[in-house]
């Protein structure tokens, strides 16, 4: 995906993947199903409620369903968990793109450039809810310990 080479909304707007220029976002949303998405920039200037926001972004979590990022421009940080539960760094930035499995703890942050323009892709209509840890009983988190920590086990 060429993230310079396409224009794309600056503030948290929906977004119709069908509307997708680019050939490589276009296969990605056909292979893997995305019929909604939003584009999103977290900066103080053009985020309401920017404080909050990061902060619970900071706040180590998972969700009901996986967690894509296209980075469209700034750069940030995901911290994920281990099989240690200890975290791992990693740092996105403009042309990445990231997948977080269902139920895996997370967290996120802007870098010291305190933007990210990003585009979040999701089938079917987002239900955002982040469960805060611990959720070892949560479904999703059973999922994923089932599919991606018992699995390394073995």
């Amino acid at each position: 995906m060429d993230a310079d080479a396409y224009a794309y909304p600056a503030l948290a707007v929906p977004w119709d993947p069908k509307d997708a220029v680019d050939p490589a976002l276009k296969q990605l949303r056909d292979e893997r199903g995305y019929s909604y998405a939003d584009i999103i920039t977290i900066h103080p200037e053009k985020l309401p409620g920017y404080d909050e926001k990061v902060k619970s972004f900071f706040e180590e979590h998972i969700h009901d369903a996986e967690e894509i990022r296209y980075i469209l421009s700034g750069s940030g940080f995901f911290d994920v968990r281990n099989e240690a539960d200890q975290w791992v760094r990693i740092h996105v930035k403009k042309g990445d793109l990231m997948t977080l499995p269902e139920g895996i703890y997370h967290r996120f942050t802007v870098d010291e450039k305190d933007i990210i323009h990003a585009m979040r892709l999701f089938i079917g209509q987002p239900i955002w809810t982040p469960f805060n840890r611990p959720q070892e009983d949560h479904p999703s988190r059973k999922k994923y310990v089932t599919e991606f920590v018992e699995e390394k086990k073995e």
